[in-house]
Formats: structure tokens, C-alpha cells, sequence
């Protein structure tokens, strides 16, 4: 009897190994010799830029059949016209992926204008690590403080309005009574230093892993001053939070869901409608990818931490977004849209 059931379940286990190699087979054959298009909202250099291309170099050898990846910026209204091109035009056959706009959720949840997509009908595959947003000015101001803000205009470089190089400074004149004067037009984030350092602009929005990926110069030499973090704090950061500055409590909720993106950090989605083996592999391949010793390598070279958010609880953060009380969300409105 034992020798009928050993060989009977090492009969079941090896059905169950080929049922999921037929599984995955269909996969694999229609990746194969294709290209997966991974759309970047904003301009070339920035740290959402710098990430999709990152990941795109590595995930393609994890997805079954191989496919090639090809990353392409498509820049506009902050990255917001992308999702609207990759919710209402690309192809919904697992053959286009989206680095989304980390506060597209909450756009969405406000009644953004704007915005053509359901953030929770994209499917999720990961980011990654989760981010710590940040308001830095340049050294030349002396601004040093939150205080400081409030005694002098500060000019701070943003995309357009929707974007959160806008809505952060906006936030914080709002809720902290800082005076930025805010200059839009600016096509990404390298071109807003660039706008720095030539000195048409003071300040600006960034994560702390971008200022220590794509600037760690700035930070060695003192070329800008944090003022502020908001999200998951840094632990290697000594900046105040904006959440803990909030005046009430109603106010901490406003800004915790204007700032909720940073829940996500630099997220990617895959559009509607992809079939669920497709997706799972997907998701696979984005796990497989953050575990590539190639990929940590060279994420640890451009001075990105890799603490991964995958697609899964991510879609749960996006529903928990959504589901905002609106009269929450109202009040948040102007400064998302």
C-alpha cells in the first residue's frame, strides 16, 4: 500500500508539473518574438524616467517567450495624458505597461478633469520600493526651515498643474502658510534642476531616492536644503513631516490622501482586460525581476533601494484610494486636478 500511494502521488505531482507547464506554454508562445512597450509619462532623466528604463532592461528575459522591451516617453499634463492612452488606446493584451503617476489614484478619486482611466480597473504589477516625498530649496536662499518659507516667496519649478511638483508646494502654501510662487512649463524633473542650478527657480518637489539617485552631488555639497518629507519617512532623512505639521486633524487627512502615491512609489500597471495567465506572468516577472542579481546591481549602482511593492497589495492601496469619503476628497480637489 505504501508503495502504490508513494508512486501515486508521484504520479499526481508530475501531472500537476505538466499541467502547469501546459499552462504556462500559451504564455510563452504569444510573447514570443514580440515587444513589451513600457510607457513613461514624464521626460527623459527624472527618477520615474531612470526606474521604467531600469526595470525594462531586466524584466524581459522573466516574462515566458522573451519578449523585447522597449521603454518610450510620451510626455503630457503631468504623465496623465499616457494613462489616458494606455486606458482608452493600447492594446489590452498584456503588451503594454504604464510607469504611472504615483497620485493618478487619488487624481481620480478628486474627479480630476483631466483624467479618462479608472486607476482601479489598470492591473497593478509593482514598484520598486515605496517613496519619501520631499520639498528642497536651493542653497542660495537660505531657507533652511518651514518657517523661512512662510517669511519669503520661494520660487519652486513644477510641470503643470496635476503634477506633484505642482500640488506639493500648492499643498503646503494651503496647509502651512509657505509663500511659493510656482512656475509651471517644465517638461520633467531634470529639466526643473537644470532651472535650479541656472537660478530661474528656487525650489522644487522631489522623492529622496531621486535627489540621491540622479543628484547625490547636490546633497554632498550642500546645494539644496530639505525642508519636508512626506509619506513612509526616511531614516536616513532629518527633515520634518508634513503630516505631523498639520494644524487639525481633518487637515492630516488631506494631505495624507493628497500625499497617498507615495504608498506606491513609482508604480507600473498593465492595462485592463489582460488575460489572467498573461497577468500573472506579468506579476511574476516583475517579482522575478526585483530578485535579479543583475537588476540589484545595477539599481544599487544609480543608488535606488529596492524594497518592492508588488502588484497585489498595490491594488489594494489603489481601492482604499478610491473609496475616499468625497467630502475628504472635495476638499482635496484643487489641489490634484
Amino acid at each position: 500500500m505504501t508503495r502504490r500511494w508513494i508512486m501515486l502521488s508521484a504520479g499526481l505531482l508530475l501531472a500537476g508539473s505538466a499541467n502547469l507547464s501546459a499552462q504556462a506554454q500559451p504564455v510563452a508562445d504569444f510573447y514570443r518574438g514580440k515587444t513589451v512597450n513600457v510607457l513613461i509619462g514624464v521626460g527623459v532623466g527624472g527618477e520615474y524616467d531612470l526606474q521604467a528604463r531600469l526595470v525594462a532592461r531586466h524584466i524581459g528575459k522573466h516574462i515566458p517567450g522573451n519578449p523585447n522591451v522597449v521603454a518610450q516617453n510620451m510626455v503630457g499634463a503631468g504623465g496623465i495624458n499616457m494613462a489616458n492612452h494606455l486606458f482608452n488606446a493600447a492594446a489590452r493584451d498584456g503588451t503594454y505597461i504604464g510607469m504611472m503617476g504615483n497620485n493618478f489614484p487619488a487624481t481620480q478619486a478628486v474627479g480630476g478633469k483631466n483624467v479618462k482611466f479608472d486607476a482601479g480597473k489598470f492591473q497593478w504589477l509593482g514598484s520598486i520600493a515605496a517613496v519619501a516625498e520631499t520639498m528642497a530649496v536651493w542653497h542660495t536662499t537660505g531657507v533652511k526651515t518651514v518657517d523661512d518659507l512662510r517669511k519669503r516667496e520661494t520660487v519652486a519649478g513644477a510641470s503643470g498643474r496635476g503634477a506633484i511638483t505642482y500640488f506639493y508646494p500648492a499643498m503646503m502654501n494651503a496647509f502651512l502658510d509657505t509663500k511659493f510662487k510656482i512656475v509651471t512649463g517644465y517638461p520633467g524633473g531634470n529639466q526643473i534642476n537644470l532651472a535650479m542650478e541656472r537660478g530661474e527657480v528656487e525650489a522644487r518637489n522631489n522623492t529622496w531616492s531621486s535627489w540621491k539617485a540622479t543628484r547625490p552631488n547636490w546633497l554632498r555639497d550642500k546645494q539644496i536644503t530639505v525642508v519636508v518629507q512626506a509619506g513612509p519617512r526616511a531614516a536616513d532623512l532629518d527633515a520634518p513631516s508634513v503630516e505631523d505639521l498639520a494644524r487639525t486633524p481633518d487637515d492630516r487627512l488631506i494631505i495624507e490622501l493628497i500625499v497617498s502615491g507615495t504608498q506606491l512609489g513609482r508604480p507600473f500597471a498593465t492595462t485592463p482586460d489582460v488575460p489572467a495567465d498573461r497577468l500573472a506572468a506579468l506579476r511574476n516577472a516583475f517579482r522575478m525581476t526585483m530578485k535579479d542579481p543583475e537588476f540589484l546591481k545595477d539599481a544599487a549602482q544609480m543608488n535606488f533601494e529596492v524594497d518592492p511593492v508588488y502588484g497585489e497589495p498595490m491594488q489594494k492601496i489603489v481601492e482604499k484610494v478610491l473609496s475616499t469619503p468625497q467630502h475628504l476628497a472635495m476638499r482635496a480637489k484643487e489641489f490634484l486636478e
